[in-house]
């Protein structure tokens, strides 16, 4: 799952002041008149967005032009209250607008953020480096931060700690040249956005024959089928390459040679000399990155990144991964072994196994040892019944919440879907969208964000939305979803739930506007509820008969979730460790863009994860590490095991105190889910377990380990 956008869109929907402009016709300048103020795609046209930013954008920049030129001394509500509340209208527009950028980036759309991402960035400088504001902001920060309380108090530290942050009191040169790097890391960034998924799609792997797909499920064939036509139809079968280094075909495909170009597809999809060549944009942002840092005083970008985190330090980080990884090494030693030794037993005492090869015998010894595969259980995982008697239904018993679909809200394509979400009192406490199938307009993933961030200061409900990358099943066909498909549906709702059920006074503090490796506890937490029982039961039907997973069955699909855990943990330490070391480096070390590659290679060394005997390469190499380069996770990917730590220790209260009864589930919310940003995070952390600290001991048993 991916988060966050522009720093800029960090409101919502409603209540922005009166268009004065005569563009005012353009339905994005126009209050909705949807229930819940929705955003009205039945209006909305691609050529609204342009003349839509330049009109708030101006009012943006009015808005901060009147803090600025006020006389009164600088307090609490004429300064940091009217910074929070500028903007309104670029609020909504952004964040309309950005959604389209990542979940169906039409050629119009990307043309228009081309305009937009410099537009964006120059007004972003000229409100960070505005040194009367930030003299105004200062003054309150000097004067009331210690008689302010609560919801008041975290506003203004957040807020001026963002302006030092981004360097307002930097000298007037080093300012000038931060403004220079922000403009290019947005420019580099859109670039990325737009060559990546490019990339991508590129990668497919066109099949001429049937019986070069053996294995695949006739569903899975009918899929490549469909893959084929909608690319153009070059073959007549296409197997689209996803956003993660491994592709789950590879555990069905008996053809060896196919598997092979399948999984090079994927590792070299943006790391060729030519047209698809993410290396020099990445070369590039890792130094400006690095260079920003020096700046501000630190030796490198991990430094200053993770000063804002729960984690604090690198060297935190590290002592963090070097512990699970001597945990890990020998245990995946075991595990490649084991699956080496079984392939012997078909393909002759000669045989190695490759990383193309892991999912392919693993699926096997899973099928012969507990008798299970995927093909025998996805029948049973309908994405529909997955969302409403699975996600919803877990949400219901936990929390109280209710699932009302609205037909009447469009969306932004066929696809999607609108539920209204009721309280336990029968109040409307948000609106939630889902986007799960994936298109070549989309980006690679899953994630979770906001139309609407929640507000009691504008009286907002949130507008929540997730989008998946699941494939949708040829018309008339139900489409069916992996064990991994399932959890990251519920995964990313976690993260929906952290927004829809905030309660917070700012739209800066509220939902999931928390660090980095705190923002995903709730998301991995509410994986676990896909396998309790009772939810189970719920949603594992089959697609055709309606009728629950046999307990034999349920028995040895649930065993088999922790089956050969190690590729799982092996492939997400790698890529935290590329992650970190790219932003390890001072500036002047950053390689080119020709020796990133090597550079990659040997950080993985360094760390004891490039064992030949281990083919467990990372999820995402630095090439299409989309997280890294455009999504906010810059020198943060550790935080997937980082929460993960967090989850467990949530989940393991949950267990004790009862999983689906309402008293816990409402204890949970209160404590954390409903207080965003509002507070210690550490502190929220414990208030629910009654954990000092974090428990790392319990990470590697829940994984299998």
């Amino acid at each position: 799952m991916t988060l966050g956008t522009l720093a800029v869109m960090t409101t919502a929907l409603t209540q922005f002041s009166a268009c004065k402009n005569p563009q005012c016709e353009n339905p994005l300048l126009q209050e909705s008149t949807l229930p819940f103020g929705a955003p009205d795609f039945s209006k909305i046209q691609p050529a609204d967005y342009l003349p839509a930013f330049e009109v708030a954008i101006a009012e943006k920049r009015e808005d901060i032009k009147k803090i600025v030129e006020n006389t009164a001394p600088a307090t609490f509500e004429n300064t940091i209250l009217a910074y929070e509340e500028s903007g309104k209208l670029l609020d909504r527009v952004s964040r309309i607008f950005f959604a389209l950028v990542s979940a169906d980036k039409t050629p119009e759309i990307a043309e228009t953020e081309k305009t937009v991402t410099p537009m964006l960035t120059d007004l972003e400088n000229g409100i960070m480096f505005d040194k009367k504001l930030f003299e105004r902001i200062r003054q309150v920060y000097d004067n009331e931060y210690a008689t302010l309380q609560g919801e008041d108090r975290k506003l203004l530290e957040e807020i001026y700690k963002e302006f030092v942050r981004k360097g307002a009191l930097l000298p007037e040169d080093k300012m000038e040249r931060m403004k220079a790097i922000n403009l290019r890391i947005a420019d580099l960034q859109q670039q990325w956005g737009d060559l990546l998924p490019e990339a991508t799609n590129n990668a497919v792997v066109w099949v001429d024959k049937k019986e070069d797909l053996a294995g695949l499920s006739d569903a899975d064939v009918a899929q490549c089928a469909k893959d084929a036509e909608s690319r153009g139809g070059k073959a007549p079968y296409a197997i689209v390459i996803v956003n993660t280094t491994q592709q789950a075909l590879l555990a069905s495909l008996d053809n060896r040679d196919l598997r092979r170009r399948i999984f090079e597809a994927s590792v070299h999809r943006a790391d060729g000399t030519g047209k698809y060549n993410t290396f020099p944009i990445v070369s590039e942002i890792a130094k400006l990155r690095a260079e920003m840092a020096e700046l501000m005083g630190y030796p490198n970008y991990a430094s200053y990144s993770l000063e804002n985190t729960m984690a604090k330090t690198p060297v935190n980080v590290y002592d963090f991964l070097m512990n699970l990884i001597k945990a890990y090494v020998p245990k995946a030693d075991a595990e490649t072994k084991a699956i080496e030794d079984f392939a012997r037993k078909s393909e002759g005492a000669e045989f190695q196994l490759q990383a193309y090869d892991y999912f392919y015998y693993s699926a096997k010894m899973k099928k012969e040892l507990l008798d299970v595969s995927d093909d025998e259980v996805k029948p049973y995982f309908n994405v529909d019944s997955v969302l409403v008697n699975g996600v919803f239904y877990a949400a219901n018993r936990a929390y109280g919440l209710t699932f009302k679909e609205r037909t009447d809200l469009p969306t932004y394509h066929p696809d999607m879907k609108a539920f209204e979400v009721i309280d336990k009192d029968g109040t409307t406490k948000a609106v939630f969208y889902c986007d799960y199938f994936r298109r070549p307009t989309k980006r690679g993933g899953a994630w979770m964000d906001n139309f609407v961030e929640q507000s009691r200061q504008r009286q907002q409900l949130p507008i929540v939305f997730n989008v998946c990358n699941n494939a949708k099943a040829p018309e008339g066909q139900p489409s069916l979803l992996t064990w991994d498909e399932v959890t990251t549906m519920f995964h990313e709702f976690g993260h929906a739930l952290h927004g829809m059920l905030s309660d917070c006074q700012y739209t800066r503090l509220s939902g999931a506007n928390v660090a980095r490796d705190f923002v995903e506890m709730p998301s991995q937490f509410n994986e676990s509820f896909a396998s309790i029982p009772e939810v189970f039961d719920n949603y594992a039907r089959h697609c055709d008969t309606g009728e629950p997973m046999p307990t034999d069955l349920k028995e040895r699909m649930l065993k088999s979730i922790t089956f050969q855990p190690c590729y799982a943990l092996g492939e997400n330490l790698a890529a935290t460790c590329v992650d970190m070391a790219w932003h390890m480096l001072a500036s002047k070390d950053i390689p080119e863009a020709d020796k990133a590659m090597a550079f990659e290679t040997e950080a993985l060394r360094k760390v004891g994860l490039l064992n030949p005997f281990i083919p467990i390469p990372p999820r995402y190499y630095t090439s299409y590490f989309n997280h890294v380069w455009a999504s906010g996770y810059a020198a943060g990917y550790y935080s997937y095991l980082w929460t993960e730590v967090l989850a467990v220790n949530v989940a393991d209260v949950f267990a004790r105190r009862g999983a689906l009864k309402p008293e816990t589930g409402q204890d949970f919310r209160d404590k954390i889910l409903s207080r965003g940003n509002t507070g210690d995070l550490m502190k929220m952390f414990s208030d629910f377990t009654g954990m000092e600290q974090p428990d790392a001991s319990g990470l590697l048993s829940a994984r299998g380990l």
